[in-house]
């Protein structure tokens, strides 16, 4: 908004727009991106309840807020005092230390300054009279070392470590004092001291100061009794200018002395109250240096430059250079921030610590080392929370303070502030609780005189932390609803806010169960913490680095569901993820599309075989569907427990697994199930099986891809079942059905598919295709068991594999026990001569014949020529419905092969039996050999596929046109709906 308005700086917003003007103004921004906020919400399906949403700017709201304050203020945990806190010069205003830990940058370049300060004559003297090894004639001065210069202006003290061991060496005819271990790094070079001494001998000693503020007319003050007040002078505060003794001295950098200015740093500060030390403020809260100084109105970092040369002309700059480190900037503005001593009202968080850290022990947190570390590390540490800020849109602090006595009184709630009021009326006409308006309200004081309120505001991360309770306008109203929302089960959002949200969210419930008005001390049981997300080559998102993605654009080439799983599923949600449209073009790809196609071409089916959920009952005779159901229920349990443990990444990896084993390895093995004629027990088993499997996993999905499995629900539930819930978001959760759960089958199941992946990675090696019948394969498995279960399903990798025979050795008994995949040369003495061998690192192998006699070769033959008609079937655009007639060129090979494997190929060609009937193979005629059908579908070495011409459709055929069939109504009308994947075509490719 100030950018907008073309502000510059807080004082213009009074001065050029006005506080009711630049209020109104906010508030109208705020529900222009809410409106963003709520598109967007809708676009990605997060579940949000929008119409009832609760906005912080309401009154409702805000009453809530200062019932809180009151709560805090009755039992003495809010108060008002003169402290260091850090300040945005830009802003006008105060931060919290959780604010400030929001903006930390790193690798930020400062001044680094060693600074001499000269010791008064007299402290020269008392410290010759201890060494007499120092020079008599020369003064002596101690190096102190700051990465601030702006604050030396304020320097009214120094401290030294009192045991550690400090030199005196000569540098341009006077002495110097650092620390003895730092002389070399402060120096730049190695000089001998002239003696040594220990810290505790500087103690007491006095120095003359770099600067007197008080010509530039600064007020000069001092603590008394742990309070600032007014200094009739320096001359008149006693331990001004003088060198401390303190432990936290460090000695790994600078030169061993700190540099001490009160009024800039909290530790700085507390030792001022600690000392009674002078107090000296020459920088204005706007971060200027005041008008008498030689930088007059320079903001603090600008004037660095300056006192840095004005120090170096007058002989008390020994060295000057850069540091890199980290620095606070305002996390709104970007504006370096200042520690800035002044008066803040305090909430007295220090009060319940021991609360805090019990009630973070009841929260579960994802992931668990953050409770302990990070968030743990933070309320351990925890200290008073700067609760009052100097802005103008915002909650304002209920305090009115009396003019006359100077009573202050927190109001907690509309009736008592009515109550309290000069005009109560004035009280009840306020439609808006912000400033200028609040500010109007007087109140009456014990004492006679009139209270006005405070100008400050609360933080906007208190107004965040009273969700729980403002939402439900608690305690005026909707006390039930309350109740049952409260401990909330779960809450999520980025790692930065255990500082943040989380922190304030915790600190207000457990400060308002110390407070009596909660029985409750948690307000969420369940957290989860979000990562960054970095762009594809793993660095931080920036605007400067101009790497950042822009989520509509991906969303719209790709579908929200796309987006949505590859956050779920590219890693932990506590771990940072890549993120880029590519990376999400390639999760479409390897689970959406291959779940739609499965979808798509169990629709197909179905709604050619007209199978409805009547049929759903049976017995599963076979092992492949007892299989995927097994499978299938495994999943499900899987699926509940991640999800119950907050772990969608690994749920949503077990259901893409599940998806391409059933479109890979169930759907791939069952499709001739399918394709086959009428509709025996065989057939509707597999229909059963795939249709639990797709409508299971959709329900499964509806948290994860919310539009794909609403879309698979509506076809395959709603479209046969209007009694059923109208949307999968409604359907009860699947449940876990034990007594269809085959262990073994499922282990032995997983034996052969990696059975199946060395066989054609033996294959591969050898460079036959898959489609080139073999004599034998040998799988070596570990042990007895093993063996049995895969002699069992030996059907399944003799088809998979495309061999006669499979024969199966146990490696243990064969080998004595040892490891014999270590050494293939053992296992290949037992293959055949020629054949290949393929291993894995879980000590598994299956070796190939790769000898092919002619009979091997004609069957190859016969399946490229089945594969080579598909293709050309596929090119040509035909639907699976179309008979084909197919051409041949002469050629005696071909003839054999026909007059062989003709049915064979036959069976290949067509979606269904029954429709082979008047499926044609002719020998192409000559003329013809060299160019395209007349048709112009397809003519590849010396086949051509065209459309059969046949007499009138049959009633079977008749009954399949256009047939919506038992299931599906629609189709696959879904797939091209805008609240699948706009944009994206889908194709089934089965």
């Amino acid at each position: 908004m100030e950018r907008e308005l073309g502000i510059r700086n807080k004082a213009e917003i009074e001065e050029r727009v006005g506080i009711e003007e630049f209020n109104r103004r906010c508030r109208e921004n705020v529900m222009r991106y809410l409106r963003d906020h709520e598109a967007l919400t809708e676009r990605i399906a997060f579940w949000e309840d929008l119409e009832n949403a609760y906005v912080t700017f309401r009154s409702e709201y805000i009453e809530s807020v200062w019932w809180i304050i009151k709560q805090l203020w009755d039992s003495g945990l809010v108060y008002l005092d003169y402290r260091s806190t850090p300040h945005c010069p830009r802003c006008g205003t105060s931060l919290s230390d959780h604010e400030v830990a929001q903006g930390y940058r790193e690798d930020t370049p400062d001044p680094s300054v060693y600074v001499k300060f000269r010791l008064m004559a007299e402290s020269v003297a008392a410290l010759r009279a201890k060494h007499a090894s120092l020079p008599t004639d020369a003064p002596i001065a101690v190096v102190a070392w700051t990465t601030t210069p702006w604050t030396l202006p304020g320097n009214t003290a120094l401290a030294v470590q009192p045991a550690a061991q400090y030199a005196v060496v000569e540098r341009d005819g006077e002495g110097v004092i650092l620390a003895a271990p730092l002389v070399q790094p402060a120096l730049g070079e190695a000089v001998e001291p002239i003696t040594t001494l220990r810290g505790e001998d500087l103690v007491g000693l006095k120095y003359e100061p770099l600067y007197d503020p008080t010509e530039w007319g600064i007020q000069a003050m001092t603590f008394r009794n742990g309070r600032l007040v007014a200094a009739g002078g320096i001359a008149g505060v006693k331990r001004a200018y003088t060198v401390l003794g303190e432990d936290f001295v460090s000695l790994e950098d600078g030169s061993g002395v700190v540099h001490i200015a009160p009024a800039f740093g909290g530790e700085d500060f507390e030792l001022g109250k600690e000392h009674g030390l002078l107090f000296l403020q020459p920088v204005d809260l706007r971060g200027r240096l005041p008008e008498g100084s030689p930088w007059p109105g320079a903001f603090v970092k600008v004037a660095d430059v300056g006192i840095m040369d004005d120090l170096e002309a007058r002989g008390l700059l020994i060295r000057r250079g850069m540091i890199r480190h980290t620095y606070p900037f305002c996390w709104r503005c970007g504006t370096p921030l200042l520690y800035y001593a002044k008066p803040t009202w305090y909430v007295r968080t220090t009060a319940v610590k021991q609360s805090l850290l019990e009630g973070n022990d009841r929260i579960n947190w994802y992931p668990e080392h953050i409770k302990q570390g990070r968030f743990g590390d933070w309320l351990r540490n925890n200290v008073d929370w700067a609760l009052s800020r100097e802005r103008y849109w915002g909650t304002a602090l209920p305090v009115w303070q009396c003019g006359s006595c100077n009573t202050y009184e927190c109001i907690g709630s509309l009736h008592e502030l009515a109550g309290k009021a000069v005009d109560g009326a004035q009280v009840e006409a306020l439609t808006d609780l912000h400033r200028p308006f609040i500010d109007e309200i007087e109140l009456r004081c014990q004492c006679g005189g009139a209270m006005s309120r405070v100008p400050e505001l609360i933080d906007v991360w208190f107004d965040s932390g009273a969700m729980p309770y403002a939402q439900w306008h608690y305690p005026f109203e909707n006390r039930e609803q309350f109740e049952r929302s409260f401990p909330a089960d779960f809450i999520c959002e980025g790692v930065d806010q255990t500082r943040g949200w989380f922190y304030t969210l915790h600190a207000e419930s457990t400060l308002l169960h110390a407070a009596g008005a909660l029985p409750e001390s948690i307000c969420y049981r369940n957290v989860l913490c979000l990562e960054l997300i970095l762009d594809d080559k793993g660095e931080k998102m920036s605007k400067s680095k101009g790497n950042i993605v822009e989520p509509a654009p991906v969303i719209e080439a790709h579908g929200a569901d796309a987006v949505r799983w590859y956050m779920f599923t590219a890693s932990p949600a506590w771990a940072p993820r890549r993120f880029s449209q590519k990376l999400v073009a390639e999760s479409l790809r390897r689970f959406l599309l291959t779940l739609w196609n499965t979808y798509s071409f169990f629709v197909t089916y179905a709604n050619l075989d007209r199978f409805g959920t009547s049929s759903a009952d049976g017995e599963q005779p076979l092992e492949l569907d007892r299989w995927a159901l097994s499978e299938l229920y495994v999943l499900v349990q899987k699926v509940t427990e991640n999800l119950e443990q907050y772990n969608p990444t690994t749920a949503g990896r077990a259901i893409q697994q599940f998806a391409d084993d059933l479109s890979n390895w169930y759907v791939r093995r069952s499709r001739r199930r399918f394709w086959k004629s009428g509709a025996d027990e065989d057939k509707l088993a597999a229909y059963r099986t795939l249709y639990t499997c797709l409508v299971t996993l959709a329900k499964l999905l509806a948290p994860f891809t919310p539009f794909l499995a609403e879309a698979m629900y509506q076809n395959l539930v709603r479209s046969v079942d209007g009694e059923a819930p109208e949307s999968v978001h409604l359907a009860a959760w699947p449940e876990s059905d034990a007594a269809l759960v085959d262990e073994q089958l499922i282990y032995d199941t997983r034996l052969v598919m990696r059975a199946v992946s060395l066989g054609r990675a033996a294959r591969s090696k050898a460079g036959i295709k898959v489609r080139q019948p073999l004599a034998a394969a040998t799988a070596f498995v570990h042990n007895a068991a093993q063996a049995d279960g895969l002699r069992r399903l030996e059907a399944q990798v003799i088809e998979e594999l495309n061999v006669k025979r499979l024969e199966v050795i146990d490696t243990a008994a064969a080998f004595k026990g040892r490891n014999a995949v270590e050494h293939p040369k053992d296992l290949l003495a037992l293959l055949p001569a020629g054949a290949t061998l393929a291993e894995d690192e879980a000590g598994y192998a299956v070796g190939m014949d790769t000898s092919i006699t002619l009979e091997l070769a004609d069957e190859g033959l016969a399946r490229e020529l089945v594969h080579r008609i598909q293709n050309m079937r596929k090119a040509a655009g035909f639907e699976i419905t179309d008979r084909i007639a197919l051409y041949y060129s002469d050629a005696q090979r071909l003839r054999d092969i026909f007059s062989e494997y003709g049915d064979y190929v036959r069976e290949r060609q067509t979606g269904h039996t029954w429709r082979s009937k008047r499926w044609k193979v002719r020998r192409l005629p000559s003329r013809c050999a060299a160019r395209r059908s007349r048709d112009g579908l397809d003519l590849r070495g010396g086949l051509v596929v065209r459309r059969a011409s046949v007499g009138p459709a049959s009633a079977d055929e008749e009954a399949t046109k256009g047939l919506p069939g038992a299931l599906g109504k629609r189709g696959l009308q879904a797939s091209h709906g805008r609240l699948l994947m706009p944009g994206v075509r889908y194709l089934t490719v089965f």
